[in-house]
């Protein structure tokens, strides 16, 4: 397993750094992930939470977390993991997930755990970073918009197996 590149944690604002997540996260991020799930009304195991969060650490191959912290508390975090894209020809990323504590929300937080998984894809020399919202999270449509982002023009399924 390669390690992911060295980094020293970017400063977003007075306080809050942007920065891998570690184990020691788990106690603080563990609550954010359940908040993130409430949103979306689905209920997974605390555990597979944990699991994917320890893969996502441990193997840049998979993707990466990231957290955004103040004061030492964890107070959003995004999962990027990767795909292959015909469409692309290439790598792409995909930041499965993007949650900031409400408490948090409206300080930059979030664009800013988006500019680190861009600037990871653009490290790995993805061509692309994309994501899902709900077509009814506005809030979250504000921010992808302010980004730079453009809404694709792709409808997404799923098939429960």
């Amino acid at each position: 397993m390669a390690a992911e590149p060295s980094e020293k944690p970017r400063e977003l604002a007075p306080g809050v750094e942007i920065r891998p997540a570690a184990e020691a996260d788990f106690g603080d991020l563990l609550p954010l992930m359940r908040a993130y799930c409430d949103f979306y009304e689905v209920d997974p195991a605390d555990e597979g939470l944990l699991e994917m969060a320890r893969a996502l650490i441990a193997d840049p191959e998979q993707g990466s977390l990231y957290v955004a912290a103040r004061e030492g508390r964890v107070i959003g975090f995004a999962a990027l993991g990767w795909k292959w894209a015909s469409t692309r020809g290439a790598r792409i990323g995909v930041m499965e997930d993007l949650f900031v504590d409400e408490a948090a929300r409206g300080q930059g937080v979030a664009d800013a755990l988006i500019e680190r998984c861009a600037a990871r894809c653009r490290e790995r020399g993805a061509p692309v970073l994309e994501w899902v919202t709900a077509p009814d999270n506005h809030r979250a449509q504000r921010v992808y918009d302010r980004t730079g982002a453009e809404p694709s023009t792709w409808v997404e399924y799923e098939l429960d197996l």
